[in-house]
């Protein structure tokens, strides 16, 4: 909407934009973001070549330069204009020049990137304004003047290059230095979304003063101005205010306030009351036009109780509740001992091999990468494997079900079929099936020892595919990878179209041994959505033989045994993911 009213700022914008946003990774330099530019225009229209000519000059010729950065690569779409004829005469339908910026950068340490996430948890802090605008809070193409039916007449832009650039570096010292606790730009929507969404994303009230940023309150809160809102510690502030005076940032460092306990978003300007409204409604107001998407194109039930789910006080979010010490190596006695073989299965489609591999690697296994064609085809033989893990993907694409192309091509293939029987057989060996290899694994029940109850596994009820990071429960059960982890509960993640686990009967349910379910938000067994993913009864999502020896599980273990891999984590100060116990309970099997 900005190119409208000023092509060249909008550009600048959308650099600048891009760089606000990559600025709570972790960066050496500014120096070492690359930009991505696609450029879209309707050449041709009256005014519009111009108006390209400009932006390529603003931000190519003038402010990457100053701010010592290169745009290697990128595309153009230069005819964004559509013509066409009917019964009322003829039509031209013209696109706005515009400019998609795409950042890229090295990370220096992805342990520090910061989130809006609003901490509660770290004693009194307060919020800060940066403010890039220099407090002219220009209203030109912002979603405000949209609302209005207006565009406008003053847009932001990036007036200052040597300002931004201090910018940058000012956050990236800041967060080197762990001084903030929380971080997210401005752009889309101005101040006030800034600061629902990362009331949103912490759940809890903020109280924000507005005094010191300008002279009319909308303008302060919808402007879309460049800066950053951050979260530090009061006992730090002042810490924080001098590396901002040092970097040349004082004259647009503003305190605005800080968080509250009762959930509410209060703003004030000049002792008035402009806004204190509950912050679950707002979140609510902020996923309608989600919900009523959802509702059309997926289940309507789920999508309701997902949204139903916002206004929810008691939601605590994820969290880990353990009874066990993740730092304890409980495989520290046969580090100098031989390490079991593991096959790590495979079929055309699967794509978690390397992860889980990793994984047994990490508790002291010789991970083997074994493809269905290599036993197929005699090359290797499971004979010399103490365990077998078959893992996550898509085999076969799904076409005839999640996991059955790969159940067949085991039970209709002579040789395989007996590789597997034999395996199974076997009273020294161990089995693991995670997502497909888990839907794999129970159309082979009728193989496995102890595995006749298990159920199978169809598609969601949400009927979408679903990618989440949510909450567990270890159940009592006498699988062999659980052990000393029971009564856990912790997050973890999920990602299948197929993951609903089905029993024939409800006597076959209560016969399951089962030692993993999906928990709600008072981490009670979850039965409704998003919290239950799929739709399984009871949650139920993980489960073993009578000997706790072969086991399946729908979630992802091996894409969590590393702290640093989880996309939210409070503190990443030890290496060890609570699920490697699961992979370490394995290699102590093998004493």
């Amino acid at each position: 909407p900005i190119a409208v009213l000023n092509a060249a700022a909008s550009g600048r914008m959308a650099v600048g934009e891009a760089l606000t946003n990559i600025a709570a990774a972790s960066i050496a330099r500014l120096g070492d973001v690359k930009l991505s530019a696609n450029w879209m225009a309707a050449c041709g229209y009256q005014g519009e070549d111009a108006a390209l000519y400009d932006t390529v000059k603003a931000v190519g010729m003038e402010l990457c330069p100053a701010l010592g950065i290169s745009i290697p690569v990128g595309k153009d779409s230069l005819s964004m204009k559509s013509v066409w004829s009917d019964e009322s005469g003829n039509h031209e339908m013209v696109s706005p020049l515009s400019l998609i910026v795409s950042a890229f950068a090295p990370v220096a340490d992805i342990r520090k990137t910061l989130t809006p996430q609003l901490r509660t948890d770290m004693g009194k802090t307060d919020l800060i304004l940066l403010d890039l605008g220099q407090g002219q809070n220009r209203l030109g193409g912002s979603a405000l003047a949209q609302v209005y039916k207006s565009t406008g007449e003053h847009t932001p832009d990036l007036d200052d290059a040597a300002l931004f650039k201090n910018f940058f570096h000012a956050i990236q010292a800041l967060n080197q230095q762990g001084l903030l606790l929380a971080y997210h730009d401005r752009s889309d929507g101005g101040l006030f979304a800034t600061l629902a969404e990362m009331a949103f994303a912490g759940r809890t009230g903020v109280d924000i003063y507005l005094d010191e940023l300008g002279e009319d309150a909308l303008a302060i809160l919808f402007a879309e101005e460049l800066g950053a809102v951050i979260q530090v510690q009061r006992e730090q502030r002042q810490q924080v205010l001098q590396t901002l005076n040092n970097h040349g940032l004082a004259n647009i460092t503003h305190f605005l306030g800080s968080t509250n306990h009762d959930l509410q978003l209060r703003i004030a300007f000049h002792q008035q009351t402009v806004l204190d409204e509950p912050v679950l409604m707002l979140q609510q107001v902020w996923s309608e036009t989600s919900f009523q998407l959802a509702s059309l194109r997926d289940n309507p039930e789920c999508a309701k109780q997902a949204f139903d789910s916002i206004n929810n006080p008691d939601d605590q979010g994820l969290f880990a509740d353990l009874t066990y010490d993740t730092s304890e190596d409980i495989t520290a006695p046969f580090i100098h001992k031989t390490r079991p073989n593991m096959a790590v299965l495979r079929e055309q489609g699967v794509n978690g091999q390397i992860e889980m591999a990793a994984a047994f690697d990490k508790a002291g296994f010789t991970s083997v990468d074994v493809h269905m064609s290599d036993l197929i085809e005699g090359r290797v033989s499971l004979a010399d494997f103490q365990g077998l893990v078959a893992c996550g993907g898509f085999s076969f694409g799904d076409v005839l079900g999640a996991g059955r192309g790969w159940a067949n091509s085991i039970k209709f293939n002579a040789k395989a079929a007996d590789e597997f029987q034999a395996f199974f057989a076997r009273n020294d060996v161990i089995a693991l099936g995670v997502c497909n290899g888990c839907q794999m694994m129970s159309q082979l029940k009728s193989m496995i020892p102890g595995a006749e109850h298990w159920p199978t596994f169809e598609k969601n009820i949400s009927e979408q595919f679903e990618a989440r990071l949510l909450m567990v429960e270890v159940m009592e059960s006498p699988s062999i990878l659980m052990q000393g982890m029971q009564g856990s509960k912790l997050p973890l993640v999920v990602a299948h179209g197929e993951g609903r686990a089905t029993f024939e009967t409800p006597e076959q349910q209560q016969q399951a041994s089962a030692y993993l379910r999906y928990v709600d938000a008072s981490g009670a067994p979850a039965n409704t959505y998003p919290y239950n993913p799929n739709g399984s009864p009871d949650g139920l999502t993980g489960f073993t033989t009578a000997d706790g020896r072969f086991n399946i599980m729908m979630p992802h273990p091996e894409r969590l045994f590393r702290n640093i891999q989880f996309s939210y984590y409070p503190e990443r100060e030890h290496e060890e993911g609570a699920w490697l116990r699961m992979f370490r309970n394995a290699r102590v099997f093998f004493h």
